[in-house]
């Protein structure tokens, strides 16, 4: 007899593993109070991607008359249409889930799912009407939300969330971004290439503070290029509304004011209010649901997948968990490789990472007591140097590669330039199968491609790359070539 698996939300992690559930003849019941996709799909990496896509298009329209083609006119946006194309994406693909769900034979109930016992979902509906859903096991995907801070009064009229900044149907005249992680800096990207006057403020010294250094100041000079103000370092103290603006008052004593403010500031995670300590399942200070390898919680036939548990809040991230807890309960094993996960970060220009930073190499080297300037070692190439690069006009951008001595292992990649979240994935491959950053460099690339940069970037860790001229006084380490 097949198992019931009840999967309580149906974001990128409940909805793949529902699939992949029925398709190792489970039988599938997904609770969802939304909409399916959750909150990646309807109100952040599909929604955001497709306006961006608009700007990216604009912008190669700016550069047209140097390139050939004749556009008369300045390049002008239609907010509302922008999102009106938007929201038909994400219906769409909502729908499309909806077609994969009847195809599978999968339940969908709509409601607020709850744990009655280990073994029991209890779903509220809007009408108010109860039922009990009885399951083998239960995964736990109800993802994470905006944060209620009471520092950060978010009315969604002046102080924002991105999702309220998703469905702007009208360009504001200005813009102050608190936060200058991956979501601000996208937002600065998109809104600043609308004609908005944005700000951003960081509380760390430099923006996207959890990216390699080489790259976030990339970053932070095409923002400034854009005419974005960068002000890092610094935090909010207060709001002060007025009917046409908000002023902001940082800890220096600086005012800022600006129509909008979007705050961008982290996310909190949806374990409250859905049983847990009822049934047993223990979560970490953050409210994190605690899991194994296994991806199963203390309570043994409840898992939980996705931003809740805290790991490494991405839509593909849950989407590998949600893959890993079904597998298990249906009698496999499986386990994620939270070493090789790519990234990518859809600024203008784009970002794309696998690994470790260039810093967090060198830190990890020097704590098993190493000396960092004999274990790591770095390959840089800039787009500029690459002929495909030249001949689109996408000549902004840097290919890092992060190696290991003398293994030669490929312990991180970094890109910042066009195309570079798809780029990085041939980092990725190469990581996830052992290759050392000399068979990345000795397999032939096609010419002429963007990958050839990163192909130059792992011959540059010994100094060999081919479009690069290499200073005879810089010592290149010896990497082992296997």
């Amino acid at each position: 007899m097949s198992k019931h698996i009840a999967i309580v939300g149906a974001g990128p992690g409940g909805y793949v593993a529902a699939i992949r559930a029925a398709q190792l003849g489970a039988r599938v019941t997904v609770i969802e109070s939304h909409a399916l996709g959750g909150v990646c799909l309807n109100w952040g990496c599909i929604p955001s991607k497709a306006l961006l896509s608009v700007v990216a298009l604009g912008d190669k329209v700016k550069q047209s008359a140097d390139m050939g083609l004749l556009v008369h006119g300045p390049v002008s946006y239609d907010l509302a249409k922008m999102v009106a194309r938007k929201n038909k994406v994400v219906a769409a693909l909502v729908k499309g889930i909806a077609t994969l769900f009847k195809a599978w034979n999968i339940e969908q109930v709509q409601g607020r799912g709850s744990l009655r016992d280990r073994q029991t979902v209890t779903v509220a509906a809007a009408d108010g009407a109860s039922r009990d859903i009885q399951a083998d096991a239960i995964v736990i995907a109800t993802g994470s939300c905006w944060p209620n801070l009471p520092q950060f009064p978010i009315d969604g009229q002046q102080v924002l969330t991105s999702q309220h900044l998703l469905d702007q149907e009208r360009i504001p005249t200005s813009l102050l971004i608190v936060g200058g992680g991956v979501e601000g800096c996208e937002f600065a990207s998109l809104y600043s290439s609308l004609g908005t006057a944005v700000t951003i403020i960081e509380a760390m010294p430099r923006v996207l503070p959890l990216e390699d250094a080489d790259i976030s100041s990339m970053m932070e000079r095409e923002l400034t290029k854009r005419g974005v103000t960068v002000m890092t370092g610094k935090t909010v103290e207060r709001f002060e509304r007025a009917s046409a603006h908000i002023t902001v008052h940082l800890n220096d004593g600086t005012q800022v004011a600006a129509e909008k403010v979007l705050v961008s500031v982290g996310r909190g995670l949806n374990s409250a209010g859905i049983g847990l300590e009822q049934v047993g399942v223990q979560t970490g200070r953050r409210g994190e649901i605690l899991v194994n390898h296994r991806m199963e919680t203390t309570v043994p036939g409840i898992y939980a997948i996705g931003d809740v548990v805290g790991t490494v809040m991405l839509a593909h991230v849950a989407s590998a968990q949600g893959k890993v807890a079904v597998e298990n309960i249906m009698g496999h094993e499986a386990a994620v490789r939270y070493d090789v996960i790519p990234a990518g970060i859809f600024t203008l220009p784009e970002i794309g990472r696998v690994g470790v930073t260039e810093q967090q190499a060198r830190e990890r080297t020097q704590a098993s007591g190493q000396n960092p300037d004999n274990s790591v070692t770095v390959g840089r190439f800039r787009y500029a140097g690459v002929g495909k690069a030249q001949a689109t006009g996408e000549t902004t951008g840097l290919f890092k590669v992060i190696a290991e001595l003398p293994s030669g292992k490929i312990l991180g990649v970094h890109i910042i330039g066009a195309h570079a979240a798809d780029l990085v994935h041939e980092a990725a491959m190469a990581m996830q199968v052992g290759a050392t950053v000399t068979q990345m460099a000795e397999m032939i690339h096609a010419h002429p491609t963007l990958a050839e940069g990163l192909m130059e970037a792992a011959e540059d860790v010994q100094g060999k790359a081919i479009h690069q001229a290499n200073r005879k006084d810089v010592q290149r380490p010896h990497v082992i070539v296997s």
